[in-house]
């Protein structure tokens, strides 16, 4: 039995665990803080102010013991955002025991945070602490109501795959070279999957999503077609359950987060350089010192992007837009051209207006965009990601005409209003990181999922398709030997409050 004290004192560490630290020159908070909260990549935040904050005195150590007592293998990367306030990360390569996390003033030796876990602490790769999905989001603070996905889903009363499996199936195999599809079913927390069409490479993104899904939670039982081109498919005269990365005012499709939006949440500090943590603590220029010019480049994938370049031939004491590579317009080079070499994302926040142009669909690129720290134009379009319609013209962004009419105008508007400038920027900037980091990205395929599971009468494996398993990315694959769950203890003590 617990005495009084022991139960005061886990009742504190739950409170400090999952709401971080609110002192008076320092605040700490994240998912990150819980390394039991299972992410590809774990991380936190610190907040410090910024009159008494001095960079020298920053310290953050991550540390834990293998079960021989060596070092356990963990990789700390520090992002500092340039506003005070730093983004820890770090990435498990092995089971740890004796997990630490500390935060300290390295002159005065105030400790802001100092949490110790007996273990074991699992790296994403191990398949050995399932939660329920109304745990894992509740723990990671995931909002549990999302108006685009209700939306979405109330388009239908039920999903019976009886019915509607035979129809899909056809259908999206009509057309093999233009449209590829994949049908997915989760069963029992086993996944299986067979695709139609000749072009079905991209369906590894959603292979890994349901694969370090299912290391997370307990998934229902699902059954549900994927679309893995970027066009919406699903009309609104052949009502289908179709799941897309991108969805359009003409099209009922189920949208999800894009495959690249998806992939750089599985993959920060993986193989992936640009995502949404990265982009933060790597943007040089503060605003004042920002090249006060419209800025774009990219490939020649719609006829607004040609004609902005020539807007920006036109016009390049406000504007720098330039193509990278030609494939759809290669014989309108010579008008176009030349084509400029790619410089990294991270340097278009050198500039203070970025602008957001279609590419064949929504471009992808602009949650990466709002989560720096420039002011966005964003042009009209039919198309949307699944975060659009949160976003308020005008407060998150700045709307620009389809045709571009108005852009340079609205440029002019901003260079002589700073301030404004600077708000709509910061307004942008807060939602991004408030709701498209990782962890939100991997909450919002949960909710859409166990929302989704409520709709189906009926869940089947059918004949010849393939399950969907772990494969080794290395000969160096992580070894991961789980172990029985412990009894409640006071194992998880924060040590200095």
């Amino acid at each position: 039995m617990c005495t009084f004290s022991s139960i005061s004192l886990i009742f504190l560490f739950a409170i400090f665990k999952f709401d971080g630290l609110h002192s008076a020159d320092t605040t700490i908070w994240g998912p990150g803080l819980d390394p039991l909260i299972v992410l590809p990549a774990r991380y936190f935040y610190v907040q410090y102010d910024q009159e008494k904050f001095n960079i020298a005195d920053f310290n953050v150590l991550i540390s834990g013991k293998t079960k021989n007592g060596n070092n356990c293998r963990v990789w700390t990367n520090i992002l500092d955002r340039k506003d005070a306030s730093f983004i820890v990360r770090y990435k498990l390569y092995e089971i740890c025991y004796e997990f630490r996390i500390l935060v300290e003033n390295k002159k005065t030796l105030k400790k802001y945070w100092n949490y110790f876990d007996q273990g074991p602490i699992y790296p994403d790769e191990c398949d050995c602490s399932k939660v329920s999905i109304d745990t894992w989001l509740s723990n990671t603070k995931c909002r549990t109501n999302i108006e685009q996905i209700n939306n979405d889903l109330n388009q239908f009363k039920n999903v019976n795959f009886k019915t509607v499996f035979g129809k899909m199936a056809k259908f999206y195999s009509q057309h093999p070279h233009s449209t590829s599809v994949c049908h997915y079913v989760v069963k029992n927390n086993l996944i299986f999957r067979k695709c139609y069409g000749e072009y079905t490479g991209f369906k590894m993104f959603m292979d890994n999503l349901l694969l370090s899904l299912n290391r997370k939670v307990f998934l229902p039982d699902l059954e549900f077609f994927v679309n893995l081109g970027d066009w919406p498919l699903s009309s609104p005269k052949e009502l289908f359950p179709l799941f897309s990365w991108c969805g359009s005012n003409y099209s009922v499709d189920i949208v999800m987060p894009t495959y690249d939006i998806t992939e750089s949440a599985l993959e920060n500090m993986g193989r992936v350089t640009l995502d949404m943590l990265s982009v933060q603590g790597n943007i040089e220029k503060p605003w004042s010192q920002k090249i006060e010019k419209g800025f774009w480049m990219g490939r020649d994938s719609s006829k607004h992007r040609l004609n902005l370049v020539e807007l920006s031939k036109k016009n390049s004491d406000i504007l720098n837009a330039s193509i990278t590579n030609f494939f759809f317009y290669k014989e309108l080079k010579e008008k176009y051209g030349p084509g400029k070499k790619p410089i990294s994302f991270f340097k278009f926040f050198d500039y203070k207006y970025l602008l957001n142009i279609d590419g064949t669909v929504a471009a992808y690129r602009f949650p990466y965009l709002l989560v720096g720290d420039s002011l966005i134009f964003k042009q009209e379009s039919e198309y949307y990601e699944h975060f659009y319609s949160e976003l308020i013209p005008w407060v998150h962004y700045v709307p620009v005409k389809r045709h571009l009419d108005d852009l340079l105008d609205l440029i002019d508007i901003m260079m002589s209003d700073d301030k404004t400038a600077r708000k709509i920027s910061l307004n942008g900037q807060k939602y991004a990181r408030e709701h498209l980091a990782p962890h939100n990205i991997l909450g919002y395929y949960l909710l859409l999922f166990q929302n989704y599971s409520k709709f189906l009468t009926s869940v089947e494996v059918r004949p010849n398709m393939d399950a969907v398993i772990s494969t080794p990315n290395s000969p160096n694959q992580i070894p991961c030997q789980c172990e029985p769950e412990p009894e409640p203890s006071m194992k998880n003590i924060k040590t200095e409050l």
